[in-house]
């Protein structure tokens, strides 16, 4: 999901969004929603939330983040 389709759902939640990346605000929304902010922790692509909207990105996320370390 591109920057732009985030921004708008945070607005939507009534997340300000300012000054924020995919990542955070994300983790945002996840918090506005009632949920776990736990976009891109995922280790091994092991994650018990199966119905969540940002699981393909949180995987990428957090494969990406595991190449830096």
């Amino acid at each position: 999901m591109d920057i732009k389709e985030i921004r708008k759902i945070a607005k939507g939640l009534g997340v300000g969004t300012k000054g924020m990346g995919k990542a955070d605000l994300i983790r945002a929304i996840q918090l506005a929603e009632g949920n776990f902010d736990c976009f891109g922790t995922a280790v091994d692509e092991e994650c018990d939330q199966e119905s969540c909207l940002w699981r393909e990105d949180c995987f990428f996320e957090s494969s990406a983040e595991e190449m830096i370390h």
